[in-house]
């Protein structure tokens, strides 16, 4: 295979709130930690080790704006993208680099409508727009439905 691929799929926790930066002509960029965590058993002492590794995700225009209106510190997101590493001076002189996540989609995993007892939020990005009084949560057309899954004739086996 000749060709190269960039592609990062992350599912984390929001280190800390969005934080936006706006520019001239309307653009922004929103940046935060997302942390994922891998958990093992130590073989030799048998207790459970849990390692955190941090990464710097980027969300630019109208998906900054949802992520900033919706997200916040501890929340569960999926964010799909590319890598992309940057490189600046410090105020030192010496040169500094940084790696972040170039997001291209995010799904939100947190539900808000159970955690705050609020409208249900948009589950996706980019493809999203403002949250409309008529969207309902999962629950609640369950509750407006008459008809119950077990009425319900089809053809699968099981």
């Amino acid at each position: 295979m000749s060709g190269t691929l960039n592609k990062v799929m992350l599912i984390g926790h929001l280190g800390d709130d969005v934080k936006m930066n706006y520019f001239e002509g309307g653009n922004c960029i929103g940046r935060f930690p997302l942390a994922t965590n891998e958990s093992y058993t130590n073989r030799q002492t048998g207790e459970r080790v849990t390692n955190t590794e941090w990464h710097n995700i980027v969300v630019r225009n109208k998906a900054a704006e949802v992520c900033e209106k919706y997200l916040s510190k501890g929340d569960k997101v999926y964010v799909e993208g590319r890598l992309k590493t940057r490189q600046w001076q410090g105020d030192d002189g010496n040169m500094r680099y940084t790696t972040e996540v170039q997001v291209t989609d995010f799904t939100f995993l947190t539900n808000k409508a159970d955690s705050q007892g609020g409208t249900s939020q948009p589950s996706s990005g980019q493809n999203q727009g403002p949250v409309s009084n008529q969207q309902s949560s999962p629950q609640s057309q369950q509750q407006q439905s008459p008809a119950s899954y077990e009425d319900e004739d089809d053809d699968l086996p099981f």
